[in-house]
């Protein structure tokens, strides 16, 4: 049985959610999403709570029930407080610059610079030239285009250069040593 699946859901005041066949929607302040329910699954809607339940017992269906809630959750978030995920790149010459909203072009030691153009529903922020903050309803959308835009440079052990996310950690490695005294 799934201790999450069990929870209920609270819809918060300035969001609606409809249930459609087999589509939920739910519509907020920043923006609306839907999303197919996962066949097998029965979701209610009653008294500002959602309930979702598997319709079979069986380890498949419980091993989903705890995704499917975490997803409509993840939508109701979205759509009423949104989704942020914060970039930081290091190095000599690195930095990100803007054009407009979702265009971004991103100077990472390459004899190029590249351009990132940001997908529907993503907007990016920059603070100084080497913090960038990629915003979304879709907290799936955000996580996905922080990873593109940080697989440009990964961050090297040695001396930290490249792109990393705000909250991550380098571990950093010794060099070599020569063997002069």
């Amino acid at each position: 049985m799934s201790r999450l699946g069990k929870k209920p859901i609270t819809i918060p005041e300035k969001v609606e959610v409809t249930l459609k066949d087999k589509t939920i929607t739910v519509k907020g302040p920043k923006g609306s999403l839907e999303r197919e329910i996962l066949d097998g699954y029965s979701v209610k809607i009653e008294n500002k709570t959602i309930i979702v339940k598997p319709d079979n017992e069986g380890e498949e269906y419980w091993a989903k029930w705890g995704l499917l809630r975490v997803l409509i959750d993840n939508m109701i978030i979205g759509v009423s407080a949104g989704y942020s995920k914060g970039l930081i790149i290091e190095g000599t010459g690195f930095r990100f610059a803007l054009e407009g909203t979702s265009k971004m072009t991103i100077t990472a030691g390459y004899s190029h610079a590249i351009r990132y153009i940001a997908p529907k529903g993503i907007t990016f922020a920059i603070e100084g030239q080497n913090k960038v903050t990629v915003s979304g309803i879709d907290k799936q959308l955000v996580g996905q285009v922080a990873a593109e835009i940080r697989s440009v440079r990964k961050p090297e052990p040695y001396k930290g250069k490249g792109i990393r996310y705000d909250d991550e950690v380098i571990v950093r490695k010794e060099g070599k040593k020569s063997g002069k005294k």
